[in-house]
């Protein structure tokens, strides 16, 4: 089970909703991504890596970033200022460039 969570800018308002899981990956027979997720545990045990859910602080792209990178980048902008979007809080927003992201401690979902 996990725990999702809403980011919320003290300054514009923008939200983002995040998961600590990520998107776990195996690589099939033909090269390809495969993606695992709760409850198909038999699949999650294949998994090699997870590409992450990250937010570029300068341009405000969110991408999702394979775990295996050494170097994680933003695939817009090229910018190496990306935050794992689980790990928000207090991040200033690349929205309107004055708020930072705060808990949504109202905001309550579980898969």
């Amino acid at each position: 089970m996990a725990e999702c969570i809403r980011f919320v800018c003290s300054g514009c308002g923008h939200s983002i909703e995040a998961w600590p899981d990520g998107n776990p990956f195996y690589i099939d027979e033909a090269g390809k991504k495969k993606y695992a997720y709760h409850p198909h545990h038999d699949e999650l045990e294949k998994c090699v890596a997870n590409d992450e859910p990250h937010l570029c602080l300068k341009c405000g792209k969110e991408s999702k970033i394979d775990s295996r990178l050494d170097s994680q980048v933003c695939p817009k902008c090229g910018s190496e200022n990306v935050v794992d979007t689980f790990h928000l809080d207090g991040a200033k927003c690349p929205k309107c460039k004055a708020g930072h992201f705060v808990s949504d401690k109202e905001f309550f979902c579980v898969s």
